[in-house]
């Protein structure tokens, strides 16, 4: 289940990563329905997602903290 929601989370995110906000607001939703490892999985998973879109950089700063 757990796995589910965190495949759920990247479908999300790539379709909303036209909208910074909305992005960003997506990731902090998930932020609290993940767990601590499936966090630094989805860290790992942003950066490479993030490094040819740099207007959604600002969202890195959201998952550090």
């Amino acid at each position: 289940m757990a796995r589910a929601i965190f495949d759920y989370t990247k479908t999300v995110l790539k379709k909303v990563s036209f909208d910074v906000d909305l992005f960003c607001k997506e990731l902090k939703k998930a932020m609290k329905r993940l767990l601590p490892f499936e966090i630094e999985e989805l860290r790992l998973w942003l950066m490479k997602f993030t490094a040819n879109k740099p207007e959604l950089h600002v969202s890195l700063a959201l998952i550090k903290n």
